[in-house]
């Protein structure tokens, strides 16, 4: 579905486990775009034009979920940079279940499998992308994150501003949701990672 108010869904990533992939983000991915923090994208184009109707399906699954351990499981080349595969079996439900209702609205990026990751470098030589993929290969190990619940930003031609966030039932007293812009609201991105 066309839309002229686009949406992006993210996996909410606790911050203590972001951290480390916000730092080596920083490092690695081209000062020149790196406007965003480290994110792990579920969806990235419904339509603003159903706000609250997407809105009211993600505080439906946040309801009946509880905090999500995802498992950083490898290094991934992604031929212009790099970044993290992250595998849950309890994400990925968390996902269809919403496709299931996003249906109708979803383009060929977002009807494709999902493979969940975070992108810590991109839009860099081939070269560039080869030496940190080999570099981080060499000291990988294989560590567990936790997934609070999800957030959802209006694309702006560039900026991301956070919408909401629906929080999973166990975690909602640590977090403020709804309309407001987080910390990092305004920043110019880009809706390919």
């Amino acid at each position: 579905m066309k839309t002229l108010q686009p949406l992006i869904l993210t996996a909410r990533i606790a911050e203590s486990d972001k951290a480390p992939f916000d730092l080596l983000r920083k490092t690695h991915f081209p000062p020149d775009r790196n406007f965003l923090g480290a994110h792990l994208t579920m969806f990235h184009r419904l339509p603003g034009e159903y706000t609250e109707r997407i809105v009211e399906h993600l505080k439906r699954v946040a309801e009946a979920g509880s905090s999500i351990k995802a498992e950083v499981s490898g290094v991934r080349h992604l031929g212009a940079g790099v970044a993290f595969t992250i595998d849950s079996v309890a994400l990925q439900d968390v996902r269809a279940r919403l496709k299931e209702v996003f249906l109708p609205w979803l383009g060929p990026q977002d009807m494709q499998k999902w493979q969940p990751h975070i992108t810590i470098q991109n839009k860099v030589s081939k070269d560039r992308a080869d030496r940190l993929y080999q570099e981080l290969r060499a000291t990988f190990q294989p560590h567990t994150i936790e997934i609070t619940g999800v957030d959802l930003w209006k694309y702006l031609d560039g900026p991301w501003q956070h919408e909401t966030s629906a929080i999973f039932a166990e975690d909602r007293d640590a977090v403020v949701s709804g309309r407001h812009q987080s910390e990092r609201a305004g920043v110019q991105s880009h809706i390919k990672e």
